[in-house]
């Protein structure tokens, strides 16, 4: 005969004993390493209070499993005005019904709000696979097996994960087992979710396309806007995109001053952090400033001129239009100047460095250092063409010394006497007084003709409130009045930047040429630097060490109407007597006025 079997109490003294010890290690371990496993306590003390109530009862320990939840949407995660909405609950209680009749009792829950099941890179997913690693857990439960995943490829890795985990899968709602049959269903409805997915997608695509052709906004409008859902007479729910109130004159006024071409992105943000601009709030996310990246999106999306950009194409939209296009199209062209332009916030060497070309050959002349014997170190700026061998060049290196002085000097050569200044400025007063005098008239005619469509949409709006003219004869009209007024607006505003910003632009120019060597003689490193980004386009220095400057405009036109296009030279004996020679003024037929755009 074989030996006695051992008392049920005997036997589940020796689970509790087995489960505890190897609980106990885990639990050394993880103290080990500063914290201990609150999830393998909370099973011990499960684990044990269900052995111990077995002893008295003679029955099996109870099973343990965990409850997977997840929604796809933010949306359902936050219908009806809850933390959780509606499908959560639901699948909640399903996984308990199912866990009682496994007669397991349900240790953790593991949930997923607003995650698409296209991708296993989902935090509560990721969460359970680690702690069933971890911990002895005999079932995972889940409302249906498209809540892990929807597509094989997926599927297929977290089963693995959970037999190397020694879980069994369960579906509230399906029957899948391990049994062949039960593999078969649970393949077969595996493919059925990834279809589904993927068809879903392809649909979702079309329709958005659909929605884009028609003017329709994809998605959550950019701020500026708000998303606006009504239902119509015949119940139907309508969504459209309207402007917001609040914000979008904040929007507006940002591409109006950025427009104007005197402050950078960093310097708007901050002004339109001090007029109140925030996001829109949301349930998850209150509302907070706008980060500079941003704000250059905002800067740069085409929705806010009433284009539509979706998948690389444009597409004219049906909201309305924020800012003009013509004042998108501006900004757009700031913005590349200075993007190609900018100079790095970085910490120059030396404040003529990247600033100065090979006369010879045109390649810009790199910051370089020699070494002689006796330790003493040397600067030079030498020819990259040269130095790389991208060209022929022969010239030879240039002292910095030698290249400070010819810069210097060639501020001597554009400074102007206080006697031109005033002559020059009555001049530029005097242009822009005759050229003001023959636009006095269209001004006129613009401020009359805004007044007049001010009061034609007065009389519009009184006569649908009396019920003279229906809603779609009022808005029709009032949309080409409101055309009308943005382009007199445009207009009218061209007039005023061109009769007061481009007179007060020359003036401020004349005026810094009346200082300029000596402003430039006493300013530090990187002053100097700015004046010369500003002053000239190009420095180049010749194979005679001879500065070959090209000067920026309006200050070419300025030293071109000093000097009666006479050409200057100055020439220098040696190296230690350094001068610059200005052979060539670079100066273009405009005239002295700054070019400008014509209605």
């Amino acid at each position: 005969m074989g030996s006695p079997r051992p008392k049920a109490s005997e036997q589940n003294s020796r689970v509790i004993s087995t489960v505890a010890q190897n609980l106990h290690h885990r639990h050394t371990a993880a103290k080990s390493n500063g914290k201990a496993s609150s999830d393998e306590e909370d099973i011990m003390r499960t684990t044990a209070l269900d052995a111990t109530a077995s002893e008295h009862t003679e029955e099996a320990p109870v099973l343990l499993a965990v409850s997977y939840l997840r929604v796809s949407t933010r949306e359902q995660a936050e219908r009806g005005g809850t933390d959780e909405g509606f499908s959560i609950p639901a699948q909640r209680e399903a996984n308990r019904r199912k866990a009682d009749e496994l007669g397991a009792r349900i240790v953790r829950e593991f949930v997923d709000a607003g995650e698409s099941a296209r991708s296993a890179d989902r935090d509560g997913l990721q969460e359970m696979l680690a702690f069933l690693a971890a911990t002895r857990v005999q079932f995972c439960i889940v409302h249906k097996l498209d809540r892990l995943a929807r597509n094989r490829a997926d599927d297929v890795k977290i089963h693995e994960a959970l037999i190397n985990a020694g879980v069994t899968l369960v579906s509230a709602t399906e029957s899948i087992d391990q049994t062949p049959s039960g593999m078969l269903v649970h393949g077969i409805m595996s493919s059925i979710a990834e279809f589904y997915s993927r068809n879903l997608a392809t649909e979702v695509t079309k329709g958005l396309t659909q929605k884009v052709a028609q003017g329709g906004t994809p998605g959550r409008a950019p701020i500026g806007y708000l998303n606006v859902r009504r239902t119509d007479d015949q119940g139907r729910e309508i969504r459209t995109v309207e402007v917001d109130p609040e914000r979008a004159p904040l929007i507006a006024w940002a591409f109006e001053r950025y427009a104007e071409g005197e402050t950078s992105v960093t310097a708007l943000l901050r002004d339109l952090t001090a007029r109140g601009l925030v996001s829109v709030p949301s349930p998850k996310r209150p509302s907070r400033p706008l980060g500079k990246n941003a704000l250059y999106r905002v800067l740069t999306n085409p929705y806010y001129a009433g284009v539509i950009r979706y998948k690389g194409a444009h597409h004219p939209g049906a909201h309305e239009p924020i800012v003009e296009p013509a004042l998108f199209d501006q900004v757009q062209s700031l913005l590349k100047v200075r993007n190609a332009y900018a100079t790095r916030h970085v910490q120059h060497a030396h404040h003529l460095k990247g600033l100065l070309h090979c006369g010879s050959c045109g390649s810009r002349m790199l910051l370089d250092f020699a070494t002689n014997p006796r330790g003493t170190t040397y600067a030079y700026f030498v020819c990259s063409g040269r130095a790389a061998k991208k060209t022929t060049c022969t010239r030879r290196a240039v002292p910095v010394q030698v290249a400070e002085r010819l810069v210097e000097d060639s501020y001597a050569n554009i400074t102007i006497s206080e006697a031109d200044y005033q002559h020059l400025a009555a001049e530029v007063d005097a242009a822009f007084d005759e050229r003001g005098a023959g636009r006095d008239h269209e001004f006129a005619d613009l401020t009359t003709n805004r007044a007049r469509l001010e009061a034609e949409s007065d009389k519009l709006l009184a006569a649908h409130f009396a019920d003279a003219i229906d809603l779609p004869t009022l808005k029709r009209h009032q949309d080409r009045i409101r055309a009308g007024l943005a382009d007199i607006e445009h207009r009218l505003r061209e007039h005023d930047e061109q009769q007061i910003g481009g007179r007060a632009f020359l003036h401020d120019s004349l005026r810094l040429l009346t200082d300029a060597h000596h402003a430039y003689a006493h300013s530090d490193d990187g002053n100097r630097r700015l004046a010369n980004q500003a002053f000239y386009t190009r420095l180049e220095i010749t194979e005679d060490e001879q500065l070959r400057p090209r000067l920026a405009e309006p200050f070419a036109t300025i030293v071109h109407e000093v000097t009666g296009g006479k050409e200057a030279k100055r020439e220098h004996s040696t190296s230690s007597d350094v001068a610059c020679s200005r052979k060539t003024l670079w100066v273009g037929p405009e005239g002295l006025e700054p070019p400008t755009s014509t209605v």
